[in-house]
């Protein structure tokens, strides 16, 4: 089978030709112009960071009091909880039976002294009439305060019973929420054994350890702050409302404690045990920052878009610490005279050049001079 090949026009070869030549000079005629910052020494904040944790202010080990099984636990990790409100159970048999003996030892001792007290009475009575002596009527007094003491111990052994019989209703201290439960029904309650932990949402802190070697650079911080961390991604520096430190360090991490209190209004959202960024700034110092946004990350790449006479070239850097409206300090890989591009998505474009600056020179090629 043979195909006819159809002639083509010289006129339309040279149309398109000259189609894509426009289309080509029309996009030299229109690079991409991506705005730079000149990367400079500028004056920020000095200091130093450490990572942190948020720890609830009031955080309980709730224990049992009362020895006996666990008859039931009302709650679990997670529950909310009042103030008052039952939590756990134990078996309350043996308490129970220390308190109907002591109401029954309350009677005995309340009959006694009301016999001696009615004794005492009528050995005053004839006493006085000279039918017995001195002796008998003190004899009859000691006996009435003897029964007055008696019945005061059998009174505080009634009060003492029943506070054991309040101690196997566990109830909660204050409003939380639960943490953990650290028992079951049908274990064995004694006196001090953890149950469950109990912790209240407000107030909240941040625990940083800092270490010994930074104590005294740490007191003498003119400004804390605590990054909380921001639905965006981005952190949000707050000042804690008061804080202390541990008057002595830990033996093994040679670490000192700082307790900081977050401001109420600022920790919508935070739980325990989640981590945070604390920052003591101290002077200030000259150092070479760039925007955020010009940084440009991919996986372990940190780099940055660098203007030259053709356009861009992709720099990597080393970056210090974040300083928030000022940028990111540069520790390594930019020169003095380096100009940064403020958005490195453009800047990786073809063709890319610096707001402002000159197109490149076209050169022509041999065959064109001609």
């Amino acid at each position: 089978m043979r195909f006819a090949v159809l002639p083509v026009h010289r006129s339309f070869l040279v149309a398109a030709l000259g189609l894509a030549l426009g289309f080509g000079a029309a996009q030299a005629a229109s690079p991409v112009e991506v705005a730079v910052v000149q990367a400079r020494p500028q004056a920020v904040p000095t200091g130093f960071e450490f990572d942190g944790v948020v720890e609830p202010v009031k955080q309980s080990t709730i224990a049992s009091q009362a020895s006996g099984r666990v008859a039931s636990i009302t709650v679990k990790a997670g529950d909310q909880v009042r103030a008052g409100q039952l939590l756990a159970t134990i078996d309350d048999r043996e308490t129970q039976t220390g308190v109907q003996r002591s109401q029954a030892q309350v009677s005995q001792a309340d009959a006694e002294w009301r016999n001696a007290q009615a004794n005492a009475e009528r050995t005053r009575e004839l006493q006085s009439k000279g039918f017995v002596s001195k002796a008998a009527l003190d004899t009859a007094e000691l006996q009435l305060k003897a029964a007055q003491a008696g019945r005061d111990v059998a009174s505080a052994g009634a009060r003492q019973s029943s506070l054991s019989q309040g101690f196997t209703r566990v109830t909660a201290p204050y409003d939380g929420w639960v943490l953990q439960t650290l028992s079951e029904a049908g274990d064995l309650a004694v006196p001090g054994k953890p149950l469950m932990t109990l912790y209240a949402p407000l107030p909240l802190r941040a625990v940083v350890q800092v270490p010994a070697s930074r104590g005294e650079a740490a007191r003498a911080a003119s400004r804390i702050e605590v990054q909380l961390p921001g639905a965006d991604g981005a952190g949000q520096w707050v000042s804690p409302s008061s804080r202390s430190v541990m008057p002595a360090a830990d033996p093994v991490s040679q670490t000192i404690e700082w307790r900081l209190e977050l401001p109420s209004t600022a920790v919508r959202g935070l739980v325990p045990g989640q981590q945070v960024r604390v920052r003591f700034v101290g002077g200030q110092a000259q150092r070479v920052v760039v925007p955020a946004a010009a940084v440009l990350r991919r996986g372990e790449l940190t780099a940055v878009y660098v203007a030259t006479p053709t356009g861009f070239a992709l720099k990597a850097v080393r970056l210090g610490p974040d300083h928030g409206a000022a940028g990111v300090e540069v520790l390594a890989g930019l020169g003095p005279d380096d100009r940064v591009a403020l958005d490195p998505v453009r800047a990786g474009l073809a063709g890319a050049r610096a707001a402002g600056a000159a197109a490149p020179a076209t050169v022509k090629p041999a065959s064109a001079a001609r």
